[in-house]
């Protein structure tokens, strides 16, 4: 085998002395080597570059029993193969006794400097192990707990859709308890009264002083006072009828309220003023059905009270033209 020559590796990294392994492994004739050393090297050699490690670690053993005049070289080799990236049973630890051993026994020898430089680097490529492990341990931890919180999510989101399953049961029930009660209001008879209360916008269809159903409202957009005069934008409060209705209203169907009456009329009067007219109970602008009962988070109207398109039907059903209708503050 050729003499190596001594490594320079400074900070280059532990790899760079793996790549000079076959060349540290190559067979030549420099040494005076009795012919059988030099047969068992080559076989060493052959098996290194074969992939066959365990096997070239067995014949380098050999020659440090039989040829102890070679077993610094042989020391050396071997812990070039125990370190070698490719060898999936390195084992740096043994890598390095083979050096040390190498460096403590035989400190003549010509592959004593470069065993010094090798046992440096394998030390810093050990760290760098040790680090990468750490790491990927950190990472697997990391990795479990990710799994944990999509394991959570996964069981939360069973837990909403069960949740929504629920809703959706209950809002049925709802559904047909409300279309129920209204098949029952039907059956009652029409409405006699509706109440309006403008400080809770609520208006309520009543029968014989019962309450069939309560609806959520709009108002005037100055909602507080009885309406005075034309264009105040506010909702009448006071006692009037249905006395008319228009299905064909810009606002989907409109019950006419018989507003102003004469208290109404007679403070118009007093004031100078026109007492205005056209208030209505109607449902939503047409186009805009689609608000449904959102329409009531602001007061609207010029003056009139405002319901969904689909309760205005239900009202227009029960109260007919001659319905008392009370509004009070």
């Amino acid at each position: 085998m050729r003499k190596p020559g001594i490594f320079h590796l400074g900070p280059i990294k532990f790899c760079i002395c793996l790549i000079m392994a076959p060349m540290l492994l190559s067979g030549c004739s420099h040494f005076n080597d009795g012919l059988q050393a030099k047969t068992t090297f080559a076989e060493a050699n052959d098996l290194f570059h074969q992939g066959s490690y365990t096997a070239s670690l067995d014949k380098y053993t050999e020659i440090i029993e039989k040829y102890p005049a070679k077993a610094d070289r042989a020391l050396f080799e071997m812990g070039v193969i125990y370190a070698h990236p490719k060898n999936e049973q390195k084992d740096y630890q043994k890598s390095l006794e083979c050096f040390q051993k190498l460096i403590k026994e035989y400190p003549e020898s010509e592959y004593r400097q470069n065993s010094e430089m090798v046992i440096f680097n394998i030390r810093n490529v050990a760290l760098k192990d040790t680090t990468i492990a750490a790491q990927q341990v950190q990472i697997e931890t990391l990795q479990h707990k990710i799994q944990s919180k999509e394991n959570e999510i996964v069981t939360q989101q069973k837990t909403i859709e069960a949740f929504e399953k629920k809703v959706e049961a209950f809002e049925n029930k709802v559904e047909a308890l409300e279309k129920k009660f209204f098949d029952y209001a039907m059956q009652k008879g029409s409405a006699d009264r509706i109440l309006i209360e403008k400080s809770t916008r609520r208006l309520m269809l009543i029968s014989q002083g019962e309450v069939l159903k309560s609806y959520k409202i709009a108002l005037g957009g100055n909602p507080i006072g009885p309406k005075e005069r034309k264009g105040d934008n506010k909702t009448p409060e006071g006692t009037y009828v249905i006395d008319a209705r228009n299905r064909d209203s810009r606002f989907h169907l409109s019950l006419h309220i018989s507003y102003p009456n004469e208290r109404d009329k007679k403070r118009a009067k007093e004031l100078g003023v026109s007492p205005g007219g056209d208030i209505m109970i109607h449902g939503i602008k047409n186009g805009l059905s689609w608000v449904g009962d959102a329409h009531t988070g602001v007061d609207w109207t010029q003056g009139c009270i405002a319901v969904t398109d689909q309760e205005i039907e239900e009202i227009d059903k029960l109260a007919p033209n001659g319905t008392i209708v009370e509004i009070r503050p």
